[in-house]
């Protein structure tokens, strides 16, 4: 079932989850952001789930939140 904005999510792995469930994974976000990985490096988050070019991590961020680099979770390297 669909949430709308309301849904919440404990951790990255939910979100990957839900973008996964919904086709949203690999669709661009009206902005690209840049986030810092736990890698300690950089890398600009273009679709709302994206992988650290450095190590692999996986992000995820819901559209209803992708607004805001604080709103991106992390989900590991292996989904």
């Amino acid at each position: 079932m669909h949430d709308g904005c309301s849904g919440s999510f404990t951790d990255g792995v939910q979100v990957i989850q839900k973008l996964r469930g919904m086709g949203f994974s690999n669709q661009p976000m009206p902005m690209s952001m840049w986030i810092d990985c736990s890698c300690e490096n950089q890398f600009e988050m273009e679709t709302f789930e994206d992988r650290c070019p450095h190590c692999g991590m996986i992000y995820g961020v819901t559209p209803c939140h992708a607004f805001d680099p604080a709103n991106v979770m992390p989900a590991g390297k292996e989904l």
